[in-house]
């Protein structure tokens, strides 16, 4: 009879060991009406496993910013975004969370304002209030954090750096954090001139670096990461921006692994700080 018990045991504790290992978040494309951008925008959210059997909980927030060139779709198909989180938190690595994907790309690729293209009037004033209603997120400073890879890095930071009140953790990615001469952004073509006029606009190095006294204490209440690859070209702005932020006193970790401006770095980036970020919302 004790055989059998013990034999029993063993299945259901196989059972819920195989249950938690297979349980899936939701991924789920959005849409919402822009009054400031006049069109329709559309943006996914990741759903962990817990939300629809506890309708009550509210959850923290990552937002996670797609690339120069990208989408909102890109976390999901390219960056392996769903697998990743689901692993990690499965693991008990990461902490069960929402994490929200924009689109800031159309005929114009910025996430700042500028002519008819407002962007960050719409995130802060249209998108975040949306997605923070639509789904049940605990809407504080101490649960959001905002991420994202290259102009999507650059997004993260400009957004902490202009609303310090609103994210516990920015954690850039290979982040672009001022003009560069790059092949993609051939400045015979009007748009890329426009893109990268907006991205020389918000020069991330520069912004810290006309910091006064008082506008840089409020940055010292957010967490700032910024994780980069020895390979990529994004290197030296990522290294003079931690050193404009020291040299400021304004703390920071800096994340320097092997690897190049590449979807194979950002999936393993994105390991790396949603333990990280989950350990601190």
């Amino acid at each position: 009879m004790k055989k059998i018990i013990s034999v029993l045991i063993l299945i259901i504790l196989c059972s819920l060991v195989s249950f938690r290992a297979e349980a899936r978040g939701k991924y789920v494309a959005d849409s919402m009406e822009s009054q400031i951008l006049g069109e329709v925008r559309h943006f996914a959210v990741y759903l962990p496993e817990s939300y629809d059997n506890d309708n009550g909980k509210e959850y923290p927030v990552l937002y996670l910013l797609h690339g120069g060139g990208g989408s909102w779709v890109d976390w999901g198909r390219v960056g392996n975004m769903v697998r990743i989180a689901d692993q990690l938190m499965a693991a008990g690595e990461s902490r069960q969370m929402i994490i929200v994907m924009p689109d800031a790309g159309t005929t114009l690729m910025t996430y700042f304002n500028g002519g008819t293209w407002n962007f960050e009037d719409h995130f802060f004033k249209e998108f975040m209030p949306v997605v923070e209603n639509r789904y049940r997120i605990r809407a504080e400073k101490g649960s959001r954090a905002i991420a994202g890879l290259s102009m999507g890095g650059q997004g993260s930071v400009i957004y902490g750096c202009h609303r310090p009140d609103l994210f516990s953790v920015v954690y850039a990615m290979s982040a672009y954090l001022y003009r560069m001469e790059l092949a993609m952004f051939r400045e015979d073509n009007p748009v890329n001139r426009e893109i990268q006029q907006s991205v020389e606009d918000h020069n991330a190095v520069k912004y810290i670096e006309g910091l006064s006294p008082d506008e840089i204490s409020p940055l010292r209440s957010v967490t700032w990461v910024i994780d980069c690859g020895d390979d990529d070209f994004t290197y030296a702005a990522n290294v003079e921006f931690s050193l404009a932020m020291k040299e400021k006193g304004i703390p920071l970790q800096v994340r320097i692994f092997d690897g190049a401006h590449s979807w194979e770095y950002w999936q393993a980036a994105l390991r790396r700080a949603l333990p990280y970020i989950s350990a601190i919302l």
